[in-house]
């Protein structure tokens, strides 16, 4: 059994966790990751790290013949949902075509099993909570991104035989997780913020809803996977199922930082209301496991972000539109 696997973004949030998980089940672990959005601190001391990105063609097909991976696991991605309107080039790029050349490696390479982290953001404005057999209505350049992997790894399947999981795991917060970027990870920002002692910005009323999942609910079942070949060819909602409005999830994050700052709300921008899932077909697949309440996972979570301190994004996004971009942003 080839026990090397392949994890691109394993510098980054969710990717190192998983990363840690593969390394305690006896798997030899390969990270790619440009660290555009990750940090090399993330990465575990047992892995093999590789500074590179998912277009460079010539590495990908280098590590591929070098490591004889056996599985891949794609999550490198930059998943800002809201700002993917205002970079479309840079998200399809990255997103879809990226996705597509690793998706090119794996079939050339027999790779046993290509496991994929897609999004909620696939459905869209969808009924909630959200059901893997609704039909996906994407609402933003992340989301179409997103879904057209879906369907490339299905008619890879079809047509070369890879097999895939597909996870679609939503507002996943905890350890490690970029909280210098001021476009996305809400839970993130606001720790970022409280720290420097600035406000917390809401956009509209406050009043849409997320259930917000910690890592510990989401990179186990992402790593253990690819032990269990009945969940081949399968699409998973994966994290929490209590929704919270980010009015709610404001106060929350506060009482976690022990620290109070002002709340400012800002013009609504485009964004699905209600974004929640079900989790049925995931309990039935991999069993019932117990869920991490909100302010035990915040709580966790800040005392990481106390010690890590104050983050700064990095670098520049690269913004190629700014008609209707929120005013917030372009400061």
């Amino acid at each position: 059994m080839n026990k090397t696997v392949l994890i691109t973004g394993g510098a980054g949030f969710l990717g190192s966790h998983v990363a840690c998980h593969l390394l305690d089940s006896g798997y030899k672990v390969v990270i790619l990751d440009d660290l555009s959005g990750g940090f090399r601190e993330n990465v575990p001391a047992k892995a093999i790290f590789i500074k590179g990105g998912i277009n460079d063609v010539k590495l990908l097909s280098k590590l591929f013949k070098k490591y004889r991976f056996g599985y891949v696991f794609h999550l490198a991605a930059y998943a800002a949902e809201g700002l993917s309107h205002f970079m479309k080039r840079f998200n399809y790029t990255n997103n879809v075509v990226g996705s597509v050349n690793l998706i090119n490696e794996s079939v050339k390479n027999k790779i046993k099993c290509f496991v994929f982290t897609s999004s909620v953001a696939v459905y869209g404005k969808n009924q909630v909570p959200m059901n893997e057999k609704l039909v996906p209505m994407p609402e933003d350049s992340y989301g179409i991104a997103k879904l057209a992997v879906e369907l490339e790894l299905k008619i890879s399947k079809e047509m070369f035989g890879l097999d895939y999981i597909i996870f679609r795991p939503h507002n996943v917060y905890g350890e490690n997780q970029n909280i210098g970027d001021k476009y996305r990870n809400v839970i993130g920002i606001f720790m970022n913020n409280i720290m420097k002692g600035k406000p917390l910005v809401i956009f509209g009323d406050g009043k849409q809803t997320r259930a917000f999942s910690h890592v510990s609910q989401v990179a186990p079942l992402i790593a253990k996977s690819i032990q269990h070949p009945k969940c081949y060819g399968q699409v998973f909602n994966v994290g929490a199922d209590k929704p919270y409005t980010v009015n709610e999830l404001a106060q929350a994050v506060m009482k976690a930082m022990d620290a109070k700052v002002k709340v400012v709300h800002v013009r609504a921008r485009k964004e699905v209301k209600h974004a929640y899932a079900d989790h049925k077909k995931v309990r039935k697949y991999f069993g019932k496991k117990q869920g991490v309440k909100l302010e035990e996972g915040l709580a966790q979570m800040a005392q990481w972000a106390k010690k890590a301190g104050v983050r700064k994004i990095k670098g520049s996004q690269p913004v190629e539109l700014h008609q209707s971009m929120p005013s917030v942003w372009l400061k």
